[in-house]
């Protein structure tokens, strides 16, 4: 199993970013994924999840900000984040979790850096 975020960048407050995780190795269909992110001196959070039957719930301090989605024939994760603030600047992680087995998967993280 691999996964590979990319996206990550500098931008200025109120901009946007989008994030995509590409999977190897792992089905949709038997695992859900999420996005994570971990903040200079803080404890790694969840931002955003999709299940293995697509619902998909949101960390309050995104709601309305960010989206998560997945393209299942390119088999990637994507997160569109947009109003993007200076506290959401952070590392963010893929993150697969096997729903059976509840086997975790985390790949390399991408750095988003938002000015303020």
């Amino acid at each position: 199993v691999q996964l590979q975020a990319c996206g990550g960048g500098l931008v200025q407050d109120g901009g946007s970013l989008r994030l995509s995780c590409a999977a190897s190795g792992i089905s949709f269909s038997i695992n859900n994924m999420g996005w994570y992110r971990q903040a200079p001196g803080k404890q790694r959070e969840l931002v955003a999840r999709i299940t293995s039957g697509g619902r998909t719930n949101y960390a309050d301090s995104v709601k309305g900000r960010f989206t998560i989605s997945r393209d299942v024939s390119k088999n990637t994760v994507n997160l569109q984040m947009n109003s993007l603030k200076p506290e959401d600047t952070a590392v963010y992680y893929c993150k697969g979790t096997h729903i059976v087995t509840l086997r975790e998967y985390w790949g390399k993280g991408t750095l988003v850096t938002v000015s303020s």
